[in-house]
């Protein structure tokens, strides 16, 4: 067809690409002197009524789409009934391309094209259109890198309840497809948020979250798998922006962002936090603020460390004379172990911990065990993690999880130190003398943030564990590391 002219006005140019509805070609605008991209149908489906009312109906829904991020449809017909939709001819290539070139995409550009991405489906989602194939092959980048939604082929008006596509079908692509659309379960704008989810970890890892062989072995793992971690793949991404992955890619869509202009907001707020530490936490309103760097201050303005130095001093010899005196006179060395500490001598011995396994009691008895040992490695940039789950309270299943860890033998523990990169769970610490259970109360419950010491009480164990009763918003909580002090 490459030289053919439709409707008296679209010379076509070029094949840009083909499926299983229609090829697409590039082509001259006569009439106003342009280059556009002309989408014609198979001609072996043009006696399927549905088939031609489905491509009808595309251009009917896209045309009424004016936004940035959505290619543009200008017009539309048919010449010896043969269907063809004209839209703007994007100079550039898709998004899949990028990634098989360039992916995993450094954070803040994967983040802003997701973004861009998110904008234009919310922008169709407030005309009443759900996509239903959100995939980096509809995504087309202009040559100054602007990311425009196309290809709203199986897309779906969100008023309507009986449409050409009915429950019971499965449409969209396997490896972005949401649950609801693998079982053909009834699909709405949340569908579109699992699907950008998807696409969303594959520019940050370069792989797709459910990897199989064909069409069904990857909808069945979409539908019974939970969502992979990016930090699983690069825990150099931020927990915040992993914590929006995961939600966006929650089994359930009630556990998803509640619209498509809430995780575009969620975006945004991962590209206001991004700096050379990351993005920060799962909920704006549990960021921690970071100590400031003070410019270093010039050899002449530096306060001088001999004060301070000669009172240590001081402090010292103060304390071996008051040891003297209360040795001479046989009084109590409660007030020498006093002194000593006063003169910086002390204020407990660490505690050598092992990060031993997850608690889960109430659930599974497990809870990523694995990871257990990266909370007591001495690397802020591994943790243990709980499981995700869909609210703060555990999705109502259970009064909390844990994890539990051995200090080597019997010992007290005076306190406990927890460091977090997702602050705003709720614990408080317990311990026992299994890793099993039979573990009792020795702090109080605390909001954890970014560093929270815990002050422990009661008579000596062997094995602690931090207990979590209520999550982050986010519904995943980090513990980073522990310390201990006896």
């Amino acid at each position: 067809m490459v030289g053919e002219l439709i409707a008296e006005r679209y010379e076509l140019e070029e094949l840009v690409g083909a499926g299983g509805m229609s090829s697409v070609y590039r082509a001259h605008d006569a009439l106003l002197e342009r280059h556009v991209a002309l989408k014609v149908m198979h001609e072996q489906l043009l006696t399927d009524g549905d088939h031609v009312e489905r491509f009808r109906r595309e251009a009917r829904l896209a045309a009424q789409l004016s936004h940035p991020n959505i290619v543009t449809v200008i017009d539309r017909g048919e010449q010896e009934d043969r269907q063809f939709i004209v839209f703007e001819y994007v100079e550039g290539e898709n998004l899949k391309s990028l990634i098989v070139r360039e992916a995993p995409l450094p954070e803040r550009e994967a983040v802003e094209l997701a973004l861009q991405i998110a904008e234009g489906l919310a922008f169709a989602h407030a005309h009443g259109l759900v996509h239903r194939d959100v995939k980096p092959q509809n995504v087309l980048l202009t040559e100054d890198g602007r990311a425009k939604v196309t290809d709203f082929g199986i897309a779906r008006s969100l008023a309507v309840h009986q449409g050409l596509t009915q429950t019971g079908t499965v449409m969209g692509t396997s490896d972005y497809i949401s649950p609801e659309q693998a079982r053909g379960g009834p699909v709405d704008a949340c569908s579109d948020i699992y699907s950008l989810g998807a696409v969303l970890y594959e520019l940050l890892t370069g792989e797709v979250p459910f990897p199989g062989e064909n069409f069904v072995s990857v909808a069945m793992r979409h539908l019974n798998e939970p969502a992979p971690s990016v930090r699983g793949q690069r825990p150099d991404i931020s927990p915040r922006l992993d914590a929006a992955t995961l939600r966006a890619m929650a089994k359930d869509p009630d556990d998803r962002f509640p619209s498509m202009d809430a995780f575009a907001a969620e975006l945004r707020a991962c590209l206001s936090d991004h700096g050379g530490a990351g993005l920060g936490p799962a909920d704006e309103t549990l960021v921690v603020p970071r100590p400031s760097r003070r410019p270093q201050r010039a050899p002449s303005e530096r306060p001088s460390v001999w004060p301070l130095i000669l009172l240590l001093a001081g402090l010292a010899v103060l304390a071996g004379i008051f040891a003297a005196i209360f040795a001479f006179t046989g009084s109590p060395t409660g007030l020498v172990q006093k002194v000593k500490k006063a003169a910086g001598a002390g204020g407990g011995s660490p505690v050598h911990l092992t990060g031993l396994m997850g608690y889960d009691p109430d659930g599974d008895g497990s809870e990523h065990d694995e990871t257990a040992a990266q909370a007591t490695d001495g690397q802020a940039a591994t943790y243990w993690q709980t499981e995700h789950y869909s609210s703060s309270s555990f999705g109502n299943l259970k009064p909390g999880v844990g994890l539990v860890l051995d200090t080597g033998k019997e010992q007290k523990l005076s306190q406990l130190t927890v460091t977090s990169d997702t602050p705003g769970f709720t614990a408080k610490i317990e311990s026992g003398s299994s890793p099993a259970g039979g573990f009792t109360p020795v702090s109080g419950a605390k909001r954890v943030g970014s560093r929270t010491v815990f002050s422990l009480h009661g008579s000596g164990a062997r094995y602690y564990v931090i207990w979590i009763t209520a999550l982050p918003s986010g519904g995943v909580a980090h513990v980073d590391e522990v310390t201990a002090k006896s």
